[in-house]
This record gives C-alpha cells, structure tokens and sequence, in this order.
C-alpha cells in the first residue's frame, strides 16, 4: 500500500504534544498505523519536542502547579489513543479503531442516510464539540460539492474516490480547513469506506444539499 496523501506537519506536532481532542487523535493514530512514513515524522517530533524541553531553563512552580499537571495527565489518560500494540488477529480494521468499530470493516452496522450513502457514527467518550463517524459511498457517486466549517480529516479505509487534491486510497488521509471546496467521486468498483473527524457540520453548496443535511447528518 502506497500512502499518497499524508497528515500535516501542524498536525503531527499537535498529536505529538498531545493537543489533538479524541475524535481527531483517533483519526490520526488509524492513519499512523497505516503510513510509515507518518510514523518516522512523529518520532521527529517527538524528539524536537524533547530537546526544546531539555532546552527549557528550569522555572519556579506555584503552588498548586503540580496538581493542574496531575490532572492533565489524567485527562491525557482518558484519551489516550494507542498506535502499536501486538494485533488480537488478522484484521482490515486499523488497530486504534479495532476497540470502536471491530475486527472487519463487513460487520459494521451502517445506516442508510442517503441513496448510495450510508454512515456509521461512532460515539466519543469525551469530545462534545466535534463528531466522528464512517462513511460507505457507492461506486462512481459523487458527494455533492462542498467546504467546511472547519477542520477536518476524511481517511480512507476502502475503496478510493478522487477529487480537486487528487485520488486518495486506503491509507490515504485528507487534512482539510475551512478553506477547502471539494467535490469527492467514488471509483468505479468497490464502495469507499472512510472515517471523518470533524468540528463543525459540512457546508454544501448545493440548495437541495443544504436542505438534506440535517436527515443526511454530515
């Protein structure tokens, strides 16, 4: 597998210093774990992250700092999402979804929110201003073209589409802005699976889009 599209340098140093909410480091860690070269630029990361800290002079602590630090790492601990641990079995499932979704992207329970369209959302434990969810898109559809209100990062589990920035298959990821106007086609052949992390609803420009959206839920 050939990863063309890869995470943002801004993103990987977020995911790295642990300011990426749970709908989104869930997304990104599915995408480590299918993408070696993501993985080689968060150890980059990582390590610039650790030498600016040696670098750091050494700085008073207020009294009650240690407590606000404790409870950091305790929150940091609800959503920790891990990126490699040993595989339970054979899956086509990334291993940080597999806790989510199963084993196999066929056992998914989805729900039919559109002709060709079908969605599978994916409760979050503690992210209460973004959404995350799985899309299963018929071969040769086209999403109506659309922006967003936001950040968001679509990554492909299945199938392929293509759009503006070019054709993104399994592995693929698309870290997208509010700046961004796409319109996704399916290839011909097999459905596109995909999971989005997103911040704000999707904005179609479309009038009909528009007024579909809050039965589509997307």
């Amino acid at each position: 597998m050939t990863t063309l599209h890869h995470l943002d340098d801004a993103t990987l140093l977020r995911y790295a210093a642990g300011d990426l909410d749970e709908a989104f480091s869930l997304v990104v860690a599915a995408h480590l774990a299918m993408c070696e070269e993501c993985r080689h630029n968060l150890r980059l990361a990582e390590e610039i992250g650790g030498n600016l800290l040696e670098d750091t002079e050494e700085a008073s602590l207020e009294d009650n700092a240690l407590d606000r630090i404790f409870a950091g790492i305790d929150s940091a601990d609800k959503i920790e999402v891990p990126v490699a641990r040993r595989p339970r079995k054979s899956s086509d499932v990334p291993l940080p979804l597999q806790d989510h979704i199963g084993l196999e992207l066929d056992a998914v329970s989805w729900k039919r929110v559109a002709p060709g369209v079908q969605r599978h959302r994916i409760p979050l434990r503690t992210s209460k201003n973004t959404s995350l969810y799985m899309l299963k898109i018929s071969p040769g559809m086209a999403v109506p073209e659309h922006g967003h209100g936001g950040s968001e990062m679509t990554l492909v589990l299945s199938g392929a589409y293509r759009d503006e920035l070019g054709r993104f298959g399994p592995g693929d990821i698309a870290d997208l802005d509010e700046h961004v106007e796409h319109q996704p086609r399916v290839e011909a052949g097999a459905p596109c699976i995909c999971i989005v992390a997103t911040e704000a609803p999707t904005r179609f420009k479309n009038l009909i889009s528009r007024l579909l959206q809050p039965l589509v839920g997307i």
